[in-house]
């Protein structure tokens, strides 16, 4: 598939660039039924805790059960929510997640931008915006707010895959176009959500850019593109997930073990985002490099959540705290 000239060119003068039809609504279904899996689980569990009662709206779609929980009882809504997103929210590593990862569409348009040796960033997240609930609401920031600043001047492009319609009235995207080249914006720690964000009054002059997108269409941003995610409300929950790639030259943690991590090197030595995992997607070379194997994907993860490994991070001042610098 890949991405066209017109496309790319978008891309890197926007910032950004929407393509549709890169996952079907059969290529969707796996990830949808592995997700509705861990709501049945952590349903489960928590009706041994005797934390929920005998209705767990199973017989809800995929779009509307998750919402009903938080209508019925938010911190089950929250609680099922957790478990999902896991450490950091990279949680769910099932066999559809990594089919995910490497849909081959997908990795044609990445190749596209960034060239045919292809490394999996750490930082994927699953996204269940429920209706009306507050946190679900994303701030403006920029990805390179999060990861460490010897990345700043380095491509990772992230792809922002809705599961289900992504409208307006349910939180889509918003992108500031062009804004990505002025570097990385002053953030602060603990805004809405307790995302980091960049304060209103810092924030670049352009319009703000509504994205509604179909499910299965991917947004592809780069790292310094300010984006932010408003409220839901509407009466379904916005399901989405947001992938994160880069070419193999940029920093990542390919081949290291964080019980052997050392706080004190060198912060350039580091992985843009040394907290999880990173994994090889493509390396056309010796794709036997290639991470596809599901034991060995989850091994990867799950190392990095039984052993975690302190960010040094950027310094960012608390957003409580803004009005004192």
């Amino acid at each position: 598939m890949g991405l066209t000239t017109d496309e790319r060119q978008q891309f890197h003068d926007l910032g950004y660039v929407g393509k549709e039809g890169i996952y079907s609504q059969a290529d969707l279904q796996p990830l949808k039924d592995g997700l509705t899996a861990v709501i049945d689980q952590t349903c489960a569990t928590l009706q041994e805790e005797g934390l929920l009662g005998a209705e767990t709206f199973a017989a809800e779609p995929f779009e509307t059960r998750l919402g009903a929980l938080f209508k019925a009882d938010v911190a089950v809504g929250e609680r099922v929510t957790r478990t999902i997103m896991g450490h950091g929210g990279g949680g769910f590593k099932e066999q559809a997640m990594l089919d995910f990862l490497r849909h081959p569409p997908l990795v044609s348009c990445i190749e596209s931008l960034v060239g045919p040796d292809i490394i999996g960033s750490s930082v994927y997240r699953v996204r269940p915006k429920a209706p009306g609930y507050s946190r679900g609401a994303v701030p403006w920031h920029q990805d390179s707010g999060y990861f460490m600043p010897h990345c700043d001047g380095s491509l990772i492009v992230t792809c922002w895959i809705p599961l289900v319609d992504a409208t307006i009235e349910n939180g889509c995207l918003y992108v500031l176009p062009k804004s990505h080249r002025s570097g990385v914006y002053r953030h602060y720690t603990g805004g809405q959500g307790g995302y980091l964000e960049i304060a209103r009054e810092d924030l670049p002059a352009p319009e703000p850019v509504a994205c509604p997108m179909r499910a299965g269409s991917v947004l592809f941003m780069t790292n310094l593109t300010p984006h932010a995610s408003f409220e839901n409300n509407t009466d379904i929950v916005r399901w989405s997930v947001d992938l994160r790639y880069q070419d193999a030259e940029i920093p990542n943690n390919i081949d290291e073990d964080p019980a052997d991590f050392d706080p004190e090197r060198e912060p350039v030595t580091m992985a843009c985002w040394p907290g999880e995992g990173d994994f090889v997607i493509k390396d056309a070379q010796n794709p036997a490099h290639e991470i596809t194997d599901i034991a060995k994907f989850k091994e990867i993860r799950t190392r990095y959540e039984q052993t975690p490994v302190r960010n040094p991070g950027r310094g960012w001042t608390p957003f409580a705290e803004r009005q004192k610098t």
